[in-house]
């Protein structure tokens, strides 16, 4: 099988690679096992004097980083390098916190002493996706590498580069070999490497589909996964909000990465009495974001990341206007070479339309009208999905009361959701399970073993 890096604005092939063969997979698992047998013996402070070379070496080739994700999946230039920089921020953050939140944890018992210590597992397989190449796979290798573990990277295959590209950084900041390896292979191997007795766990983000897959051969092998999959976010925006306003973040939280993101606001849940103006404001925004060569600094909405995925979305956009839904802008794909979709935003949104009922992956916003607050959190909460949500109010005190209302295991408030290596991340129902970033992702991957002294 070949993995192909193309270019999606344009259809080219950057570059073709051999997988690997099923004895090239076994060796770099041995030489997996072998770091970690002495990496795990390494101090905090030895590995956060790594950890800090890592993040000095993405600020320093943040163009070089950045012009390779935009090439390989079409997000703009300039959401390229800011994602290089919120992988060198993860760096730092664990690279200054790690120890302090694996330190042994005194308990009291009928011991003369006891507490909790944190040991690392051992290899780690990371299945990836492709939409975000950098941030992803480093906000799960950051933690991993600080707590003692190593890493074995499966990424997106239409983005071998950029996987590329991540074990040199680690390689270059002076990790010991093995530490973090890149395995190009398709997603028919991933059993394989799952179940080898090497591997001792694995992390998955992407879709919900590929996530019963991992959790099925991670279960029948009794080992740990963490899975952050999709989601169909709701964004709830109160009577009493500055509608212009909100309509900045709405366009933000919904276009940024050109949509294709788990925890993009999909589903915009509207009081009546600003719905009107709401719908005006964001029209205007959407109409006016510029979209075109995600290599243009200029550019604000790149091309989707494959064809396929930009026509399944305009299924999606077609069958919920043939149902009734109403179209503000966009809604068809741009004409010309690439897989580029126009922004595009529905209104009189209702259950039982794709946009409603599922996922839309790309720059399509869904507007649902509601009458009362108890609707609004009915209709958020009307979905298989739980990753995040957002409530927009002026009176913050009733939008946190409808914020802890919100099935999802993030809600923020006059905020779209984003992930911050100080906050956990992750999602519950049909999004998944397990957390990451924070205390709570570093402790995932680790054997929480009580010592018991008499």
């Amino acid at each position: 099988m070949a993995i192909q890096s193309l270019n999606p604005a344009n259809g080219e092939v950057i570059k073709t690679y051999d997988e690997l063969s099923q004895d090239e997979i076994e060796r770099k698992l041995s030489k997996g096992e072998e770091a970690f047998q002495e990496w795990k013996k390494v101090s905090f402070e030895d590995r956060a004097q790594l950890m800090m070379k890592a993040a000095e070496n993405l600020r320093a080739n943040k163009a070089e980083y950045g012009k390779v994700m935009t090439l390989e999946m079409g997000k703009p230039i300039t959401e390229s390098e800011a994602e290089v920089e919120k992988c060198a921020w993860v760096c730092e953050f664990y690279a200054e916190n790690a120890e302090k939140y694996l330190a042994d944890d005194v308990r009291e018992s009928d011991a003369s002493r006891s507490y909790v210590h944190h040991a690392p597992l051992g290899v780690v397989l990371a299945v990836m996706p492709w939409n975000f190449p950098f941030w992803q796979v480093f906000r799960f290798a950051a933690p991993g590498l600080m707590a003692g573990n190593v890493g074995v990277l499966k990424h997106a295959s239409n983005v071998p580069e950029s996987a590329l590209m991540i074990e040199k950084v680690f390689r270059e900041a002076g990790f010991p070999e093995g530490c973090f390896q890149t395995l190009l292979i398709g997603a028919s191997k991933v059993e394989s490497v799952i179940e080898s007795p090497i591997v001792k766990a694995v992390t998955l983000t992407g879709s919900t589909g590929a996530g019963s897959k991992v959790a099925e051969v991670a279960g029948r092998h009794l080992k740990k996964c963490v899975l952050e999959l999709g989601g169909s976010d709701p964004f709830i925006v109160l009577n009493d909000i500055d509608v212009k306003a909100c309509a900045i973040g709405a366009s933000k939280g919904r276009f940024l990465n050109g949509g294709q993101s788990c925890i993009a606001a999909k589903r915009f849940i509207v009081m009546e009495e600003v719905a009107d103006a709401f719908e005006q404001a964001y029209t205007e925004k959407t109409k006016a974001l510029v979209v075109g060569d995600p290599l243009d600094p200029g550019t604000q909405v790149g091309s989707m990341s494959r064809v396929d995925l930009r026509d399944e979305l305009h299924e999606q956009v077609t069958k919920s206007i043939e149902m009734g839904a109403t179209l503000l802008a966009g809604g068809k794909p741009v004409e010309g070479p690439g897989a580029f979709y126009e922004p595009t935003l529905l209104t009189n949104v209702t259950k039982g339309m794709p946009v409603y009922d599922e996922e839309t992956f790309g720059p399509v916003a869904a507007i649902i009208r509601v009458k009362t607050i108890e609707e609004a959190i009915e209709v958020a909460n009307d979905s298989e999905f739980g990753l995040g949500g957002s409530v927009w109010g002026n009176d913050t005190e009733l939008c946190e009361k409808v914020a802890l209302q919100i099935e999802a295991g993030a809600v923020f408030v006059n905020g779209i959701v984003k992930s911050d290596p100080r906050l956990p991340f992750g999602g519950i129902k049909k999004s998944g399970y397990g957390r990451e970033l924070s205390d709570h992702g570093i402790k995932e991957f680790m054997n929480t073993q009580t010592v018991w002294i008499k």
